[in-house]
């Protein structure tokens, strides 16, 4: 009765319809967001399958110009990704090899274009796999025992060397010392500190950045500057995340291809990665691919 002559029967109605306008609404926003991620994740693993693709046509294309050129055809003897204690094996194996003054050659390749006349003298008809697997360490004795490319997740300047022998450093293949590792996307940062590949610490977040435009709604050039706002605000952030470590020998940084030179200031190598999902477990995955070394065998 006193509600009703107060006027507050009517502004309770009111509070009740507005508390279900905002649980409509946070439920409308919930659904929003999560076909945000879902977008975000097909994006990702399209990248990710556009980039294997994209090295496989460049692999086939090559054969057929070769098959076309009328240039002996010559392929790897083997390949092998190398990981974990494998690696350190495959390392240690290398830098036992002992021959004769002047008898092994090693050499780093930055561009497989323009090989070095070292490298051509050294690998002779077997050149040709050499400009294939670059950039790449490369070894070979002179009794053609070893033949073999390295990818280096760490590469050096390049150089050619002939001793007795072969030139090939732990920093270059393998974790060393401490170091801070990063992984950045368009709507996800990670990033670790490692100590001879343990890590010790972490720290990651992800930002809300839309995914793909859909008909109605904002226009495409609204859409495209209002997510434009969103990834520089989200770079902004790791930005100012990178420029607070301290302490460590190197920085690497890896992820999208299309964002890693925003980071090359601040980082001692990038590299793409096609890492997803959570944080953490997506900077696990990267961190385990950057550290991976394809081996061929010449």
């Amino acid at each position: 009765m006193l509600d009703r002559l107060l006027g507050r029967a009517t502004l309770k109605d009111r509070i009740e319809e507005l508390e279900e306008e905002v649980a409509s609404l946070e439920g409308r926003l919930e659904g929003e967001s999560e076909r945000r991620r879902e977008a975000v994740a097909a994006r990702n693993e399209a990248e990710a399958e556009a980039n294997r693709l994209e090295k496989r046509v460049e692999e086939l294309e090559d054969r057929v110009a070769r098959a076309e050129s009328g240039e002996d055809v010559v392929d790897f003897r083997g390949e092998e990704t190398l990981t974990g204690e494998r690696v350190a094996r495959i390392r240690e194996r290398l830098a036992s090899v002992e021959c004769g003054r002047e008898g092994a050659f090693s050499a780093y390749v930055a561009e497989g274009d323009d090989l070095p006349e070292a490298v051509r003298e050294a690998f002779g008809e077997r050149t040709p796999l050499v400009a294939r697997a670059a950039p790449c360490l490369v070894y070979r004795d002179d009794a053609g025992l070893v033949a073999a490319a390295l990818d280096p997740p760490v590469a050096p300047e390049p150089f050619t060397a002939w001793s007795d022998g072969f030139r090939v450093e732990r920093e270059w293949l393998e974790p060393v010392g401490k170091y801070a590792f990063a992984l950045v996307r368009t709507d996800t940062f990670a990033l670790g500190v490692y100590d001879e590949g343990g890590r010790t610490s972490f720290e990651g977040f992800t930002s809300d950045v839309m995914g793909q435009h859909s008909k109605g709604g904002w226009s495409q050039a609204r859409f495209e500057r209002r997510r434009d706002e969103q990834v520089d605000a989200h770079l902004e952030n790791v930005r100012a995340a990178l420029d607070g470590v301290e302490d460590v020998d190197a920085v690497y940084v890896t992820g999208e291809k299309s964002l890693l030179a925003e980071f090359r200031d601040r980082a001692d190598v990038t590299a793409p990665v096609d890492a997803t999902g959570d944080p953490e477990d997506a900077l696990g995955e990267a961190h385990a691919d950057f550290w991976r070394v394809p081996l061929r065998l010449l």
